[in-house]
């Protein structure tokens, strides 16, 4: 990996991810990780991956009973003693709170390497649209079941994480300059996004706002989870062939391509993995063949043949810190000129002003 990208402060990140390099799975081995949502879909298939990686795997779901059942399944399967399931609702902050407790408790180490906030669900049902019985004096309210789960859910375990990732003993504040085969013990949240945290998706609009949401949480901590000493990263899966897709999702996406959960799961290990990589976002969807041109564009290789390669993982937010939109380049620049021309004078009569508000002053 190339040496540190240097942005100015407070941003933390690595630089950009090559896909190309082939993965050490043993980095994976002996480390501490926590899974939401980790009974179905994308948790059971991070489940199964690091289970066999020799990791130390801890799950959390509301249904108990595929939880216990997926768990002895594993463990017969790989040998692997270190599984654990138990029961966790991402939107009770105490379910949330026992279920750390109980991760560290059964870690072998006593922490906790990577947390993966995975649990989501999708209403069926749209929302925020024209509601029916439009001669009824009052609308009923919208089911905000999917922001309960897919956002409150999300902020508590994140909020967990940054706090139970930061005491992991033996481990080191996150470096992207550090050697992976040696830095064992971690600091490392996963959140799990979606397709639809950077697109729209029709009638689906809490839980696409859901989602966006948790992109600007993930944005948002890979510039301060470094307080912590945690290295944060984000993953954005298009449409994938696991329960969250509806029937009607199935139909309307008919004769289109579905997303691999094996590139998915790739993507998560290679973040779990490797302590060097910070702050980096990637989409995954359909394994495509693309080529790409002296500017760096990217387009589609059509028909047969050798041309090309194939890929299903793509970087999103790489230059957040390098080309920023342009409005928010100048407004934050005038700021910033501002601030400089305002000098240690100004910031002194802010503060005593500050000072003199917090005392109940005025002005």
């Amino acid at each position: 990996m190339p040496p540190v990208a240097r942005y100015p402060l407070p941003v933390r990140q690595s630089p950009p991810i090559d896909t190309n390099t082939v993965l050490d799975e043993t980095w994976v081995r002996d480390k501490t990780i926590v899974v939401t949502g980790g009974a179905s879909g994308f948790g059971e298939a991070f489940f199964r991956r690091w289970a066999g990686d020799g990791a130390t795997v801890v799950i959390g779901d509301i249904n108990t009973q595929r939880g216990d059942q997926l768990v002895r399944e594993v463990r017969k399967e790989t040998g692997n003693p270190n599984l654990h399931f138990f029961h966790c609702d991402v939107t009770d902050w105490q379910s949330q709170v026992q279920f750390f407790k109980d991760a560290t408790h059964v870690s072998p180490h006593g922490g906790i390497d990577t947390v993966v906030a995975n649990a989501g669900i999708v209403d069926p049902a749209p929302a925020l649209e024209t509601p029916k019985g439009l001669d009824a004096p009052n609308p009923p309210p919208p089911n905000l079941a999917v922001l309960d789960v897919n956002l409150k859910g999300v902020l508590y375990t994140s909020h967990l994480a940054l706090f139970y990732l930061a005491k992991n003993p033996q481990s080191a504040p996150a470096d992207p300059n550090c050697d992976p085969a040696t830095t064992v013990r971690d600091r490392h949240l996963l959140l799990m996004s979606s397709m639809a945290g950077i697109a729209p998706i029709p009638r689906q609009t809490l839980y696409a706002t859901s989602k966006h949401a948790v992109v600007g949480l993930y944005r948002n901590l890979r510039c301060s989870s470094f307080l912590h000493g945690v290295r944060t990263n984000l993953i954005c899966p298009y449409f994938m062939d696991t329960p969250l897709l509806t029937t009607v999702g199935r139909a309307l996406l008919a004769g289109g391509s579905f997303g691999d959960v094996e590139d998915v799961v790739e993507a998560a290990t290679r973040f779990v993995a490797d302590p060097r990589v910070v702050g980096r976002a990637v989409a995954v969807g359909p394994k495509l063949k693309v080529e790409q041109d002296m500017h760096g564009q990217w387009s589609l290789v059509e028909g047969k043949g050798n041309m090309g390669e194939e890929k299903a993982i793509w970087e999103i937010y790489a230059h957040d810190f390098e080309d920023s939109e342009i409005f928010s380049r100048r407004i934050v620049g005038i700021m910033n000129r501002a601030m400089e021309i305002k000098g240690w004078t100004g910031w002194l009569k802010d503060m005593f002003a500050a000072v003199r508000y917090g005392l109940g002053g005025t002005r």
